[in-house]
C-alpha cells in the first residue's frame, strides 16, 4: 500500500484515546485462569508496572502505591491471540467486485475499524495471514496512532498459478492479459527458485510470518477447494528460505494430500485442515506441526452457502461441502492428540466475533480449559515468543476479564468487559471504571 494512502486512512480514523496508566496498577480478580496448568484459581491480584506484570498475589488485596481496579465477579485470563485473521476485509455478497472497485485507502479505513473491534473482543495479539493492509496496520498500532491488537503480518500469501491466493483468479482473459501473469513478486510461484524469491519479497515488504496456500480454497474464484497446489520441494524451499529470515510458515490446507506435502515440507501450522485423516494426524504429531482449525469460518461459509447470491456459483458448492466439516475435524484432531492452537479466519466471518470460536471448540468436544490454552500458551508457542500467553511476573501485561467463569460456562468469553494490552487499558466497563 502506498504510504500516502495509509496516511489518508489514518487521518480520517477517529478513535477513543488510550488510557495512560499510573506507575502501578492492581487488578483485583475474583478468579484467575492459569494458562500453563489449565486450572482455574481463586482470587488473585495482578500488579502491573511499566507495561509488564510485576507481581501476582493470592487474594484480592490493596497494594500500597498501586491504583486498584475492582474486578470482583470476574475471571481474569491472559490476553487472547487469534492466529488466523484478515484485518483488511470482511466477507459480504459484494466482496468479489470490491476488489476491482475499491482502493488501498478504502481497505485501510476498514482495517482500522476491524482492528479495534478485535482488540475490544479480548484479542491482544493476532496473526494476519494474508493481506497487504496488515503490515501498515501493525506499524500504526505499534506507533500508538490507532488502537488494535499486536499483529504478526504475513502480507501477500504465496500461491501457485490458479491457486487460492492467485490475485488474477476470476479475471476475464482480456483483463488478465492486460495485467500480465503474476509472479513471485505478486506471491505466485511455480518452482523452487520462485519460492525462494517470493519469500525474499515478503521480507523486503516487511512481513513477520509466511503463509502458503497449499491447497485450493473455499472462497477463491476457482472450482477446487482441496486439490494440492504445491510440491513438497516447493514447500521445503519456502520453509528453508523463511528460516533465513527467522520466519515461520503457516499453510492454508483443506485436502489431505496438500496437508501431507505441507507437513513433510516443514510448515509450522496447518490452517483449516478439513479433510485431515489418521495418516495426517500421525504425521503432524511426529513433526510437531500445530493445527489451527478456524471452525468459525467453516460454520459461516456453510450457512451463507444456503443464501442465493451471497457467493458466486463456483464458490457455493465448496462452501457448503467444506465449511460444514471443519468442526468435526477439530474434535477428531483433539481426540487424536494433535496440538491445537486458536484461529478464526475472521474476515471470512465478522471481526469482533472472534471469541465464538471458543464456544464452537467446546461444542466439538474440546475442553474449555484447553480451548483457552489454545489462545494463550499454545498461540505463544506457535508464534515463537515467550513474553505473553501467561499471567506471570515479567510477562507482557496483556489481560482480559469477563463476568463469570468460562470453565463452567464457555459462553462467558462473549462478554469480555475489560481489556489491557501492554499495561494500557483499552476497555473497562466494570465497577472499577470510576477509578480511571
Amino acid at each position: 500500500m502506498p504510504r500516502t494512502a495509509l496516511a489518508a486512512a489514518l487521518a480520517l480514523a477517529c478513535l477513543a484515546p488510550l488510557h495512560a496508566m499510573a506507575a502501578d496498577t492492581a487488578l483485583q480478580c475474583e478468579k484467575l485462569f492459569d494458562s500453563r496448568s489449565g486450572r482455574m484459581l481463586g482470587a488473585h491480584t495482578i500488579v502491573v508496572r511499566d507495561g509488564k506484570i510485576s507481581e501476582v498475589k493470592a487474594g484480592r488485596i490493596d497494594v500500597a502505591g498501586a491504583r486498584p481496579i475492582d474486578l470482583s465477579g470476574h475471571t481474569c485470563t491472559p490476553g487472547w491471540t487469534d492466529l488466523h485473521v484478515h484485518l483488511g476485509s470482511q466477507s459480504s455478497p459484494r466482496s468479489y467486485e470490491e476488489g476491482f472497485r475499491l482502493d488501498d485507502t478504502d481497505f485501510a479505513l476498514r482495517g482500522v475499524n476491524f482492528a479495534r473491534k478485535t482488540l475490544m473482543a479480548g484479542f491482544t495479539s493476532v496473526r494476519d495471514l494474508g493481506g497487504e493492509v496488515a503490515p501498515h496496520l501493525r506499524d500504526a498500532i505499534n506507533q500508538g496512532l490507532i488502537e488494535g491488537p499486536r499483529i504478526w503480518a504475513a502480507g501477500k500469501s504465496i500461491a501457485t498459478t490458479g491457486g487460492h491466493a492467485d490475485p488474477t483468479n476470476g479475471m476475464n482473459s482480456a483483463l488478465a492479459h492486460l495485467v500480465g501473469p503474476p509472479g513471485p513478486t505478486e506471491g505466485v510461484i511455480n518452482s523452487v527458485e520462485d519460492a525462494r524469491q517470493a519469500v525474499r519479497q515478503r521480507y523486503k515488504e516487511g512481513s513477520d510470518v509466511i503463509k502458503i496456500t497449499a491447497t485450493g480454497g473455499v472462497l477463491s474464484y476457482a472450482r477446487s477447494g482441496d486439490a494440492p497446489q504445491f510440491t513438497v520441494e516447493e514447500v521445503r524451499s519456502v520453509v528453508e528460505t523463511a528460516k533465513d529470515y527467522g520466519y515461520r510458515v503457516a499453510a492454508h490446507a483443506h485436502g489431505a494430500e496438500g496437508m501431507k506435502r505441507a507437513v513433510l515440507g516443514g510448515v509450522a501450522s496447518i490452517e483449516h485442515g478439513t479433510y485431515m485423516n489418521d495418516e495426517i494426524m500421525a504425521l503432524m504429531k511426529q513433526k510437531g506441526t500445530w493445527y489451527v482449525p478456524t471452525i468459525s469460518a467453516g460454520r459461516f461459509v456453510a450457512d451463507k452457502a444456503k443464501i442465493d447470491g451471497y457467493f458466486p456459483e463456483v464458490v457455493r458448492p465448496k462452501a457448503a461441502r467444506i465449511g460444514a466439516l471443519i468442526q468435526d475435524t477439530a474434535g477428531r484432531a483433539y481426540r487424536g492428540g494433535v496440538k491445537i492452537a486458536f484461529g478464526t479466519d475472521s474476515g471470512v466471518g465478522p471481526h469482533g466475533d472472534n471469541a465464538r470460536e471458543f464456544v464452537l471448540m467446546v461444542e466439538a468436544g474440546i475442553p474449555a480449559a484447553y480451548a483457552l490454552q489454545s489462545a494463550t500458551v499454545h498461540a505463544a508457542d506457535v508464534l515463537g515468543v515467550d513474553d505473553q500467553g501467561t499471567i506471570e511476573p515479567g510477562k507482557r501485561a496483556d489481560i482480559v476479564a469477563m463476568p463469570g467463569d468460562p470453565l463452567a460456562d464457555i459462553s462467558a468469553v462473549m462478554n469480555v468487559d475489560f481489556v489491557m494490552k501492554d499495561g494500557v487499558i483499552h476497555k473497562n466497563a466494570t465497577r472499577g471504571a470510576e477509578n480511571e
